[in-house]
């Protein structure tokens, strides 16, 4: 018989339930039941994170641009929301100034921004300066002794704005070139499908650019006379052989074009 005043207290029975939560792909998650309250408390909750760690956004492409591609004809295929529009947005760092000018091999990032290339090195960075003083009014054919292959404005369906937006000099690649009057180097470097190229801001505002070169004699920042050697001719970037690709444009960038031809001969240049 037990002492008189003492008495047991009861042990409480220990014990642990758990309850099986279906998880991402079929794998059971076993989770420890309380009480009824904590069931109903906790069971949710759990149920939610597994469902919010299941989602994942879709994964980007790279897609490598093949013979005959255009940017709207690849947004077209690859439905990019935006259109041929976005998809340059997204590779502009890849494609370059003109997005008429892609080459098979080149990769677009599809879904997302693709990376931007390594910074360019201070000699070749593209800058803005105010215009100098050109130290004459003269003017002058960028090659000598060239004939014009594509003219300006020609149509075709390889470019996306639709039309050529310069004209070609056909000339050998190491063809010297020329600044085609005073100015101010504002561009020289590599520009995607352009290769290197060379752009200069002259007295009158107008801009020339000069694409495709094989190498560089000056550079950004400095300021060049009529007639001054400004590089050789090649084939660099998007090209299917050697030639000068010339522009004159009223701004630096891409989709700024004026008839170069016209341009030159109101400036007394024969061609």
């Amino acid at each position: 018989m037990p002492a008189k005043g003492k008495h047991r207290r009861p042990k409480s029975q220990s014990f642990s339930r758990t309850i099986a939560i279906a998880g991402v792909g079929g794998v059971a998650l076993a989770l420890p039941l309380m009480g009824a309250a904590g069931v109903h408390a906790a069971t949710p909750a759990a149920a939610h994170s597994v469902v919010k760690a299941a989602a994942a956004p879709a994964a980007a492409k790279t897609y490598a641009v093949k013979a005959g591609d255009t940017l709207s004809k690849i947004a077209d295929a690859q439905n990019v929301s935006g259109g041929w529009k976005k998809l340059y947005s997204d590779n502009r760092s890849v494609v370059g100034g003109n997005p008429s000018l892609i080459h098979p091999g080149l990769k677009l990032t599809i879904g997302q921004k693709a990376a931007a290339p390594a910074a360019k090195s201070p000699a070749t960075a593209t800058q803005a300066f105010a215009p100098k003083a050109a130290t004459g009014a003269g003017y002058t054919l960028p090659v000598q002794s060239a004939s014009i292959g594509t003219a300006y404005k020609t149509a075709g369906s390889m470019w996306s704005s639709g039309y050529h937006t310069g004209v070609d000099f056909v000339v050998p690649t190491g063809t010297p070139l020329k600044a085609i009057a005073a100015g101010t180097v504002v561009s020289a470097g590599l520009d995607g499908a352009y290769g290197n190229e060379v752009v200069i801001q002259h007295a009158d505002g107008k801009y020339s650019q000069y694409a495709h070169l094989s190498s560089l004699a000056v550079s950004s920042g400095q300021t060049v006379t009529e007639g001054q050697r400004i590089g050789l001719s090649g084939a660099t970037g998007n090209v299917t052989g050697p030639h000068l690709h010339f522009e004159i444009r009223t701004t630096p960038s891409y989709g700024s074009d004026v008839d170069p031809v016209a341009y030159l001969r109101a400036h007394g240049v024969s061609l």
